[in-house]
């Protein structure tokens, strides 16, 4: 079995290779044959990577301990799920999904936008195979999962703290964000080897965008969820260098989704949002670098390899080349529409964008900066978690309050009267919310305090918005209110798909808010019958039992909780000890409240031979609204991608304009 998964690698090589020497030449040629070959090529090598994923996972399912990355990452004794999800939970076998994602989206994008874009296209293929050639050629010649060895009588076992349900979807839908960031990448660079410098291509990947920051998005909340449930240190976000890694790209495609708006509406910005599209997919395969390179110290990152110099000479060509292409195509890139004031829509959209771009590069600064001054003094500098939450801070919050004002702000330019009467309910509705909060206490944390009323003046606008058009909707003949709400959905899904995500942008703002600057914590030794106190609960120490699972041994200390005189019931925190891993993890207590949002986190840190157990106890304040906005941007997603007939109809006169069909 192992020979043909190497072989079908290699025939993904070659297919590969022979797209992007056989579409090169068609692009340059015009030979419509030999580029109708080179698609072909392109959706073959999704077949026979296909045919390497399915061999991977029957090795895994079967333990077949002869190849050595079933025996590295699985166990006889591991679970089917986690042992599937050690198709991707180890280097070879991410490499090998990356690759599969790649090659699928490769051909269904190029599949899609063939007939209607036959010129563009042309130069597409060329640019998605060379991307595949690169990584169908590290699982070939440097990173294979299919090396074998004598099999031994059982495997190392999988990472326990890998053996999470949230760790079967996590890297998933990042893998799918990082490579669906690949779709505009290739459009982008096809139309500029063409020459199409018009918006065709923004048409052929919207979608496809909005499909790879979704799944960035979703990524990312269930890989905090893991975090705050499984690592067992009281957060959700360590601003870890991978979990930074994985942030930066969305928060660049996220300013792309925006700045195209502008693009279509008025002709702007042609150069900048090339420049967003590059910037997306070199942060994509910089993530994946430090991942896989070893040079990071990180929970999330992979063992040292040899394919992180690879790696990093993929990026530098990646850069260079498209670079070139953009100064190359400079003089058509150009727009002669120009901004024509800074208080309109178009410059709201302008200075989210700069706030996006200044907050990734912060970030990306604290990520390189270790790696940089161990290269320069050999001493490696961290640049602590103080350090994030202040550009956070300063970036973020100017972030959250434009949410609420670039979509209302009119097109062109905005008088101060219009301005007055759009933002007067909002703005009156933050500043009672502010000020009900400093009664209340709140004050004790200035940013806190600043974004919970930046909060509630963006759903004050979100409300304002749904209520005006519902209102409309229902004077044009709407038979109800709840009809008249649909039909305002249905007929702008992008919209007001966009105003949903934008919610749970808010509902996220305020969860993080309330955790991080108004929990409560405490720390206590403590022996069987004692108590401790903590943000009002009282934790009184039960019991400690061991039982043995499936393939662990679980400790847990049990502790009987009540508010007052009210008893919560009981809960349990300890660890477990893996016996093949020879590993041990945190297993923490949650107990969640439905109505306030808010959660008691224990965590038993020590537990003494004698029965004495070192406890430290959270009370996080709306937490639980970070998961529910995860659904909330979810549903959004959804809405934005869902077909919009009018949407297709504008699209097509759109394309017409420009001498193509309409597109999907």
């Amino acid at each position: 079995m192992a020979e043909l998964g190497r072989a079908a690698l290699v025939v993904s090589l070659g297919l590969s290779l022979y797209a992007l020497v056989a579409g090169a030449a068609a692009a340059k040629l015009g030979r419509r044959r030999l580029a109708v070959s080179a698609q072909n090529a392109l959706v073959a090598a999704f077949g026979s990577t296909l045919v390497a994923s399915a061999v991977l996972v029957s090795a895994l399912l079967r333990n077949d301990f002869s190849f050595t990355y079933v025996a590295r990452t699985t166990s006889e004794a591991l679970p089917t799920a986690y042992t599937i999800s050690a198709f991707w939970g180890g280097q070879e076998g991410s490499l090998l999904l990356w690759l599969l994602v790649l090659t699928g989206f490769a051909a269904a994008s190029v599949g899609l936008n063939r007939r209607w874009a036959r010129d563009l296209i042309v130069w597409v293929v060329p640019v998605f195979a060379a991307v595949s050639v690169f990584f169908a050629f590290v699982l070939v010649a440097v990173a294979s999962p299919f090396t074998t060895q004598a099999a031994p009588a059982d495997g190392a076992g999988m990472t326990p703290s890998l053996q999470n349900p949230y760790m079967l979807a996590h890297p998933v839908f990042l893998y799918l964000g990082y490579v669906g960031l690949t779709v505009p990448f290739a459009f982008a660079m096809g139309a500029l080897l063409s020459g199409q410098t018009d918006e065709r291509w923004l048409v052929a990947t919207r979608r496809w965008t909005l499909v790879a920051w979704a799944a960035l998005g979703i990524g990312q909340l269930v890989g905090s969820k893991w975090a705050y449930e499984e690592v067992g240190w009281g957060g959700y976000f360590a601003w870890d260098p991978v979990e930074n890694a994985a942030l930066m790209p969305w928060l660049v495609a996220t300013a792309f989704l925006h700045s195209v708006m502008i693009q279509e509406k008025r002709g702007m910005l042609r150069v900048w949002n090339v420049l967003l599209v590059l910037l997306a997919f070199s942060l994509a395969l910089f993530g994946t670098f430090l991942t896989r390179s070893g040079i990071l110290n990180s929970i999330h990152s992979f063992t040292q390899s040899s394919i992180g110099p690879w790696f990093l000479g993929f990026i530098g060509v990646v850069v260079t080349v498209s670079l070139a292409l953009v100064f190359w195509r400079l003089p058509r890139l150009r727009s002669p529409t120009k901004l024509e004031s800074p208080i309109s829509r178009e410059a709201a959209f302008l200075y989210n964008n700069l706030l996006l771009l200044a907050l990734c590069l912060t970030i990306f600064w604290g990520v390189v900066y270790p790696l940089l001054s161990e290269a320069v003094r050999g001493e490696s500098v961290v640049l602590g978690r103080e350090y994030y939450d202040f550009f956070l801070r300063i970036f973020g919050l100017p972030l959250l309050l434009l949410m609420g004002i670039g979509p209302l702000i009119a097109w062109r330019r905005a008088s101060l009267r219009s301005l007055l009467t759009t933002f007067r309910w909002p703005t009156g509705v933050a500043i009672a919310t502010g000020a009900v909060l400093l009664v209340l206490g709140a004050g004790s944390s200035v940013p806190g305090l600043i974004a919970y009323t930046f909060s509630s003046f963006v759903a004050a606008t979100i409300a304002l918005e749904f209520a005006r058009g519902t209102r409309a909707r229902k004077a044009l003949g709407a038979t109800s209110w709840p009809g008249a709400f649909s039909s305002l959905i249905a007929r702008n899904r992008r919209r007001y798909g966009g105003y949903v995500v934008h919610a749970a942008i808010v509902l996220l703002a305020i969860g993080v808010a309330g955790s991080s600057a108004f929990d409560t914590v405490a720390e206590a030794k403590l022996e069987r019958g004692e108590s401790m106190n903590v943000g009002g609960y009282t934790l009184v120490y039960r019991s400690l039992d061991e039982r043995l699972a499936a393939n662990a041994t679980e400790i847990r200390a049990r502790l009987a909780v009540s508010r007052g005189d009210r008893d919560l019931g009981t809960l349990d925190a300890g660890k477990n000890a893996y016996t093949i891993e020879a590993q041990v993890s945190n297993e923490v207590g949650i107990r969640s409240d439905p109505l306030t949002g808010e959660d008691l986190f224990v965590i038993a840190e020590q537990i003494d031979p004698d029965g004495t157990v070192y406890f430290r106890v959270f009370v996080k304040p709306l937490v639980n609204l970070i998961w529910i906005a995860g659904l909330v941007f979810l549903l959004g997603s959804i809405v934005t991608l869902w077909p919009d007939a009018r949407e297709q109809r504008r699209l097509a006169g759109r394309t017409r304009e420009i001498g193509v069909p309409a597109t999907r």
